[in-house]
């Protein structure tokens, strides 16, 4: 009976010492998972901020729209090769593997270059790429190309700014100083003929219209469309010019021969009149 007594006491503290563990390790193990999912939390937060990438993409888009209409088919013509510590060399923009890898297969039709999603706009596009492919990025070898907006006057192009905007020397002053900057860097003088006559034309097309006085017009040297207007402008007066430059020639072949028939028969005609 003593035995059965002091084993009752026994058997409690038994259960209540294996609750007792079962309590502590299920805390625990709440707490380990607790642990878990905030340090992957922080470690998503961490990814996010990792790829955050402050440069505006549709100002650089503009940007880069300029340089390749207003200042490449210049360099195009002097055969210049821009070195790749240029700022305006197309492998210091940030976005330009992407905007690469835009495929525009109609107006209400974008498509993704990577893996061939389709969207309805650019702008969704855009969305895709920052959110699908933004570890394609060259964040540590490329710069944000919107930085050159001032001195490129993206603000015409994008038509973001008004004409009643009242203008401001000391901005104006600022561009002026970057837009010379970026033209000795990009076409130093000492570099030969070609780099002289860029960097005096960078300087007009660009860096000129950089003051209040309103005296210069933005890009007065043109740029690819009025170039290719030109040319077919040339291409069609010479096809106009072609077939009555060899009708011209048709016509005096033609009368050369004639002449030349004549002559022959004057001198037949001699030759009979003469006394045997």
């Amino acid at each position: 009976m003593k035995n059965t007594s002091l084993f009752i006491p026994i058997l409690f503290l038994l259960s209540f010492s294996l609750q007792q563990t079962v309590q502590v390790s299920s805390f625990t193990q709440r707490n380990q998972e607790f642990e878990k999912s905030a340090s992957s939390r922080t470690l998503e937060q961490e990814h996010e901020h990792a790829h955050e990438v402050h440069c505006s993409r549709e100002r650089s888009r503009a940007a880069w729209k300029i340089i390749e209409e207003y200042l490449m088919p210049f360099l195009e013509q002097e055969h210049y090769e821009m070195s790749s510590k240029c700022r305006l060399h197309p492998d210091t923009d940030l976005f330009r593997d992407q905007e690469q890898h835009k495929i525009h297969l109609d107006i209400n039709e974008w498509q993704c270059g990577y893996c061939k999603k389709s969207f309805r706009a650019e702008k969704f596009l855009d969305q895709h790429f920052d959110n699908r492919h933004y570890n394609l990025l060259n964040v540590s070898g490329s710069k944000c190309l919107a930085d050159l907006c001032g001195a490129l006057h993206c603000d015409v192009v994008m038509d973001t700014k008004s004409s009643k905007t009242k203008c401001n020397p000391a901005a104006a002053a600022r561009n002026h100083h970057l837009c010379e900057g970026l033209a000795d860097s990009c076409f130093p003088i000492n570099q030969g003929p070609s780099a002289r006559r860029l960097n005096e034309l960078f300087l007009h097309q660009f860096c000129h219209a950089h003051t209040c006085s309103r005296k210069h017009k933005h890009f007065p040297r043109g740029g690819k469309k009025q170039l290719s207007v030109f040319y077919l402008a040339i291409s069609i007066l010479t096809l106009m010019l072609l077939p009555i430059f060899y009708l011209i020639v048709y016509l005096h072949q033609r009368e050369m021969r004639t002449g030349t028939q004549d002559l022959r028969r004057i001198s037949k005609v001699g030759q009979k009149a003469k006394p045997s």
